[in-house]
């Protein structure tokens, strides 16, 4: 199969994004398809979808939105069922769907707890699960999992975030160990304290707007400043490029010199 693109760094290439609509993940899709790659688009803003695509055509390359709760598992594995019969092969994936509510360990209750790993963990493992079985008919391929800082135990109001991100450590390991020799690996990119839509309405919902956020942050953040989307794409297109092919089970971390 032959696509129109015929520079950049992840030519050829088909690559599924969950949670492809908001934050970090539209923009990992806008540049990998920058770079050449054909996208698929996994998630619920469909108006956000098609201005992603509308994008992809000025670059000359093609895509594919597919409306996606990744904590439906059927839609999980229609997303890549999708991916698949459209362009033939599944070269990658970044799992970014996720969402992060205030869940205290000790207030936390089970609708909450519930949601987070539905979205955050059961999605994940279920994308996993169906990008495997089409890299295999691909000859391989590159998971990157979207970590945070939290795994690391976590901020008190993030019990249950913390939870979900920590055993995405272990999903890590598990396909790092287990597949290396079907030339499928896996990554996890440990994200930082971004202002994506989801983190400023939340704080929105604080009583906190996103100068003030962006303010409070650079007083705590090491570096100065939050993590804008842009700074995780460079090590996006790596991880997803034949550049990382004997890379796998390794931790990336882009927080701006936060740990938790």
């Amino acid at each position: 199969m032959s696509f129109n693109i015929d520079y950049g760094r992840l030519f050829g290439k088909v690559i599924v994004v969950s949670g492809g609509t908001k934050g970090v993940g539209r923009a990992a899709a806008e540049e990998f398809s920058r770079e050449g790659a054909v996208v698929v688009i996994g998630g619920r803003d469909e108006e956000s979808a098609q201005k992603s695509l509308r994008l992809f055509k000025t670059y000359g390359n093609k895509g594919l939105y597919v409306k996606t709760d990744v904590s439906n598992v059927c839609e999980c594995r229609n997303l890549f069922d999708k991916a698949f019969e459209q362009f033939g092969r599944i070269d990658g994936f970044f799992n970014y769907a996720g969402i992060t509510p205030v869940s205290p360990l000790d207030t936390c209750d089970e609708d909450t707890f519930d949601s987070v790993m539905d979205v955050n963990f059961k999605g994940a493992f279920f994308c996993c699960q169906q990008a495997i079985k089409y890299m295999r008919l691909s000859g391989g391929g590159s998971i990157v999992l979207t970590g945070s800082a939290h795994a690391w135990g976590g901020q008190k109001d993030r019990a249950a975030y913390a939870c979900s991100k920590g055993v995405l450590l272990t999903l890590n390991e598990h396909i790092a160990h287990n597949y290396a020799s079907e030339h499928i690996r896996c990554n996890y990119l440990t994200l930082g304290w971004t202002p994506t839509e989801g983190e400023v309405a939340l704080r929105t919902s604080q009583g906190e707007n996103e100068a003030a956020l962006r303010n409070r942050a650079a007083g705590i953040l090491p570096m100065g400043r939050m993590c804008e989307r842009t700074d995780y794409t460079e090590a996006l297109i790596y991880l997803m490029s034949d550049a990382s092919s004997m890379m796998t089970g390794s931790t990336f971390r882009i927080t701006a010199g936060e740990y938790i």
